[in-house]
């Protein structure tokens, strides 16, 4: 895994259950800097977001030498005696003492508030970008899909589909199997740019990165990795929502 130079912060109005890209964190090595993006004026709008209490004013650069609270309270302390199992589901060992690695693949989510985090897409050799996430949902699914979930192998092709008719969400994806099991669902606050790729590039493709077998809990259970072909000049996370609120700022 390359560890990712910048993280999008997501907060979820707790009334319409919306997510909006809000923030963006970047590490050069030596300082985070941290910005509110143009797509905390649509959560404005829409519901009424306010600004966090650790990033008061919008149109400010935050920087610090030291990882900020309101992403350090969303790492768990190495103390921990399940800390060595944790890292081992993220799949993240040689990276394992990096804060930007763990956030982004654990997305720093929490039961006492409403925000997450994720990566942004970098190209790689081969020309691809990759996404990976943990299927959410699984809560809510029966036990012969879990069962299922149990049994993937690394590697195992899943395909998308969009759920029309989902009474809370309609723009929801589902994660399916080849024999037609539903395995889990699309983070919400992914879809905005899994329907941008959708639309320009036929060629992407979901498969099984890892599995964590019982009792790791469901939230951790399903590792999922999303590739997608370069095309043109295409860069994921490029559009209006992901770029800075304040003109005066590094470029990630």
């Amino acid at each position: 895994m390359k560890t990712p130079k910048t993280l999008f912060l997501a907060w979820q109005d707790p009334i319409s259950r919306y997510w909006f890209s809000i923030g963006r964190l970047t590490f050069d090595g030596g300082v985070y800097q941290f910005v509110y993006t143009q797509g905390v004026k649509e959560a404005e709008e829409k519901c009424a977001f306010k600004p966090l209490s650790s990033f008061p004013r919008l149109e400010q650069v935050y920087s610090s030498t030291q990882l900020f609270p309101v992403f350090a309270n969303r790492l768990m302390s190495p103390a921990r005696p399940d800390y060595s199992n944790f890292i081992k589901w993220l799949n993240i060992l040689n990276e394992q003492n990096d804060p930007m690695a763990i956030l982004a693949r654990s997305g720093g989510e929490r039961e006492t508030d409403t925000l997450a985090v994720f990566p942004c897409s970098e190209v790689d050799e081969q020309g691809q970008y990759h996404l990976y996430f943990f299927s959410h949902g699984l809560q809510h699914l029966p036990s012969s899909a879990i069962e299922r979930i149990n049994q993937f192998e690394h590697g195992e092709k899943l395909w998308l589909a969009h759920e029309f008719q989902n009474p809370y969400d309609s723009q929801a994806l589902i994660l399916n199997t080849s024999d037609h099991y539903i395995v889990g669902y699309c983070p919400r606050y992914l879809l905005a740019e899994v329907f941008e790729l959708l639309r320009r590039n036929s060629k992407l493709e979901v498969r099984v990165e890892r599995v964590n077998k019982p009792p790791t809990p469901l939230q951790f259970r399903l590792l999922c990795k999303m590739s997608v072909d370069v095309i043109d000049d295409f860069r994921p996370f490029s559009t209006r929502q992901y770029q800075p609120l304040i003109a005066r700022v590094n470029a990630s």
